[in-house]
């Protein structure tokens, strides 16, 4: 090995890499120079490696950061505002009117209190959809974390930008902001079919294209959408996108519920990216997507936790187990799913489905420096006989020790390094006391 020296060197631990040959290594070593993964490999290779600091493994794990590919990171303001209620009303008669309450302070801070708990959980990057996101994109690159952010477009005035053509400004704007950050990056959202019309989802479409960057979208997450759309248009949503010509390798849809096999062709075709939210889908009761089925068709699918708000946490780990078995359950065949699958879906998956394979998603020299250290010392965690099962199946964002973004050491022996997280949950608590008139439970306290 020519290395000589290098920022950061992460020592001592078992490497799984996610890459395409599959390496499992023990008692490993990543070195880091300028934010880019230089070499890894065996400990004893990097003996006379002299780097700038040192982070100790410690016998955990080191695995790639994982890709939180949808949510809404603000929406952590209303965690447990509205629980145990069907989408629509759950929607209409609390978020959406918490929302109109909202500004960009509330949501940069909303998305500060996110992206501390999702490097504390191991999430590197995240995909979101919101208002404000100018503030979302600010807040994520202070806490040094790798998003991919865009302004919800629906047919109604918004809180942020007021009418549809400012909404598009805003888009551009932040689109031409943005575009050469090594951070953030910028996708085209529009909320959904049944909020958008045809010709609001082809503007938004040719903005994506002109721009070469992801077109996000809710679809086909409940019955009620695919029988509004049936009744609107005279076909499913996934045809509905079809005959507008929006299926395509830049369209990442989120949830995908229902879908039936011709659809899935439909999806697979167009190379269209899928954002599977497991739990979010669970508790609104909106149904389970077929990913088993989207994967065999060769769609690229990764995995979100939706907002705070309807899952209600922002844990990547507790969404693999939950994903692995919950498609087991369906099929009743434990052979769905396995752990490296449901992993990959977390990491690679992920990576993929935001146009960025070449940069994160898994640990290769050469990559950017996104890794995560999970401590494998823990009771549950023991012994290990398969590093990868316990990701899956015992592993909890809890047990995440280290995390490094772009080379940068976010946490360390779980501590945040970027985020004030006392200021920050101090801040929180005092600004929920503007939404609690409108929560469900308001009459119980």
């Amino acid at each position: 090995m020519n290395l000589k020296e290098c920022d950061l060197l992460i020592a001592g631990g078992t490497l799984v890499a996610m890459d395409t040959a599959g390496t499992v290594m023990e008692n490993a070593a990543v070195a880091v120079k300028d934010g880019l993964i230089k070499s890894l490999g065996p400990l004893e290779d990097f003996r006379d490696v002299a780097a700038g600091q040192v982070l100790d493994a410690n016998g955990g794990v080191i695995i790639p950061g994982l890709v939180n590919l949808h949510t809404h990171a603000a929406m952590t303001l209303f965690r447990g505002l509205a629980d145990d209620l069907p989408l629509m009303a759950w929607l209409k008669d609390y978020i959406f009117p918490a929302e109109a309450r909202l500004d960009a302070d509330l949501v940069q801070l909303g998305t500060q209190l996110a992206c501390a708990e999702m490097i504390l959980s191991g999430t590197t990057c995240f995909c979101d959809m919101y208002l404000f996101e100018g503030s979302v994109a600010r807040a994520a690159k202070q806490a040094g974390m790798r998003a991919v952010v865009g302004e919800v477009l629906y047919d109604f005035p918004s809180p942020n930008y007021g009418p549809l053509d400012k909404g598009f400004e805003y888009v551009t704007e932040m689109l031409e902001k943005w575009r050469n950050d090594p951070l953030i990056k910028v996708a085209v959202e529009p909320h959904s079919p049944y909020l958008c019309s045809p010709e609001l989802l082809e503007r938004a479409a040719g903005l994506a294209e002109r721009y070469q960057v992801p077109l996000v979208i809710h679809l086909a997450e409940t019955e009620a959408e695919v029988e509004q759309i049936v009744e609107r248009y005279g076909c499913r949503p996934v045809e509905h996108l079809h005959k507008l010509g929006l299926l395509k390798a830049n369209l990442l849809a989120c949830h995908a519920v229902k879908v039936n096999r011709e659809e899935i062709s439909l999806l697979a075709a167009g190379k269209v990216k899928i954002a599977h939210n497991p739990e979010s889908n669970m508790k609104l009761a909106s149904g389970l997507a077929p990913v088993a089925q989207m994967l065999d068709a060769g769609i690229c699918v990764g995995l979100g936790t939706d907002g705070a708000c309807s899952n209600n946490d922002l844990d990547l780990f507790r969404e693999m187990d939950t994903v692995a078995k919950m498609h087991k359950a369906a099929a009743l065949d434990p052979t769905v799913m396995p752990a490296g699958r449901v992993l990959e879906l977390a990491t690679m998956g992920g990576a993929r489905a935001l146009g960025l394979e070449a940069a994160i998603g898994s640990l290769e020299a050469g990559k950017r420096a996104d890794l995560v250290v999970v401590d494998f010392s823990r009771p549950h965690l023991t012994p290990v006989f398969n590093p990868v099962s316990h990701l899956v199946y015992c592993a909890s964002g809890r047990d995440v020790r280290h995390v490094v973004i772009d080379g940068q050491v976010v946490c360390r022996e779980r501590q945040l390094t970027t985020i004030d997280l006392e200021k920050v949950i101090r801040d929180v608590n005092q600004a929920a006391a503007a939404f609690r008139p409108l929560s469900q439970y308001r009459s119980s306290r």
